[in-house]
């Protein structure tokens, strides 16, 4: 796991009722039962603030980073995709990206993983097409190079064409092969902590951390586009059950780092 995708797990996961903001020391010490060390994070967090992701702030524990406003809408939207909070409801409507896209070849790999992370597929390599409107849209593709013009559509010939640009089958194969290893890899992190709490943490943690990475294929579909035995739903509803049941133990851990306690027990 790399530190700055685990930062932004940290924040977003776990820094939102708490201002999005922590200091350098507690970011170092919640990473740290992930194997991830205090030189790594400190990179990231640099790395992250040159990004426009965080900003130093003085904090009477000493120096600390928050989260920007840009970084706090990516969060909020990742969070309600993350934990189902997202209104379902579909007006029928498919929202269209139409992109002169950018001359240089890594802007237009990075553009194309930010529009999946948004829930947008390619219709073709200028066209892209999501169930659902993305706030950030307009500043994923400017910071991209690119150009951006968009439109809505409530038909298209074949019907089925914006659903099948994305690969359901193989979605719904990943999402029963992460179902089938979920419990074990949860079992095996609270196995390796004599701590409670700081397992809990661990295992939600991770739990989260994989289950993000979904969103990158997964644009939530609404509910009348996808089968009704959809490998999806079971999926979210185990993850669901999981992260609640260890959240209480992660939650404690969470407040002893930033108390600057994390070595004492309960």
């Amino acid at each position: 796991m790399r530190a700055r995708s685990a930062l932004f797990d940290v924040y977003g996961d776990h820094l939102g009722d708490r201002g999005y903001v922590a200091p350098v020391a507690a970011l170092v010490r919640l990473l740290e039962p992930l194997g991830i060390a205090a030189p790594a994070v400190r990179t990231a967090v640099s790395r992250m603030v040159g990004q426009g992701w965080l900003e130093p702030v003085s904090l009477a524990e000493g120096r600390g980073y928050r989260a920007t406003g840009h970084a706090v809408r990516r969060l909020s939207d990742t969070g309600d995709r993350v934990y189902g909070r997202a209104d379902r409801r579909w007006d029928g409507r498919w929202h269209l990206a139409v992109l002169s896209l950018p001359r240089d070849r890594s802007a237009r790999q990075r553009l194309r993983a930010d529009l999946g992370f948004l829930g947008y597929a390619p219709l073709t390599d200028e066209l892209w097409v999501s169930p659902w409107p993305r706030e950030e849209l307009a500043d994923v593709v400017r910071e991209s190079g690119a150009e951006l013009t968009v439109a809505s559509a409530d038909r298209f010939e074949p019907p089925d064409a914006p659903r099948r640009a994305w690969d359901l089958d193989a979605l719904a194969s990943a999402y029963d092969a992460w179902l089938a290893t979920a419990a074990d890899t949860t079992a095996a992190q609270l196995a390796a902590h004599e701590d409670p709490d700081e397992a809990a943490f661990s295992a939600r943690f991770l739990l989260v951390h994989e289950w993000r990475k979904f969103l990158f294929d997964d644009p939530g579909l609404p509910d009348e586009l996808l089968p009704e035995d959809w490998a999806g739903r079971r999926a979210a509803d185990y993850f669901t059950g999981e992260a609640a049941r260890l959240k209480p133990g992660s939650d404690r851990f969470l407040q002893r780092c930033l108390d600057g306690g994390a070595d004492s027990g309960p």
